[in-house]
């Protein structure tokens, strides 16, 4: 297993050794041991798969309070998959970096408590995977306008489907600030 960190700290590329030949491959997607020591220190309590058409965008989500860690991953198709830091006080504070997951790179993203996180479908179709270290919480549930101008994301497409609750979520900068995560160093 290789580790890639992102522009923003504690977003983590996980890249698996996969093994394959002409039957197919082989990859351990998660790995607790290998996981602790390459510094993803994280216990998952929820898997969730979505599956989409092309053109899809979801996101972006976040909660708070109760907030979620999420490893990613794509089993069929191709996503673009874009993480942004909405902790108060952090140094890279609204700002997002973004990564292609598909069935055929294998890679995973890591995104830690503390980040809205999104994606939009690329392939005809895709099948999502993520595990997540606490129960989803429909209290907490929210989300950043996936087009904020403020935080910019180069999206690689411009007309995306959404779902009515992703038209419906404010800019970041509306956002009251006791509902946003707290950084801590």
């Amino acid at each position: 297993m290789k580790v890639l960190e992102t522009r923003l700290p504690g977003l983590l590329v996980v890249e698996p050794q996969v093994f394959g030949d002409s039957r197919g491959y082989f990859y351990e997607s998660y790995n607790e041991s290998k996981f602790h020591k390459a510094g993803i220190d994280c216990r998952f309590v929820q898997s969730n798969v979505s599956r989409s058409a092309r053109g899809v965008l979801r996101g972006l989500h976040y909660q708070w309070p109760n907030p979620q860690g999420k490893l990613v991953s794509v089993l069929e198709g191709e996503v673009f998959d874009v993480a942004v830091d909405i902790r108060r006080g952090s140094p890279t504070f609204g700002q997002w970096a973004g990564v292609m997951l598909t069935a055929d790179n294998h890679r995973h993203l890591w995104i830690p408590e503390g980040f809205a996180h999104g994606f939009c479908v690329l392939s005809e179709y895709a099948t999502f995977t993520y595990q997540c270290t606490a129960l989803y919480d429909a209290g907490a549930d929210a989300g950043i306008r996936w087009n904020d101008a403020d935080i910019g994301i180069d999206w690689p497409i411009s007309d995306p489907q959404l779902s009515v609750k992703d038209t419906r979520v404010p800019l970041l900068s509306d956002i009251p600030h006791d509902r946003l995560p707290v950084f801590a160093a």
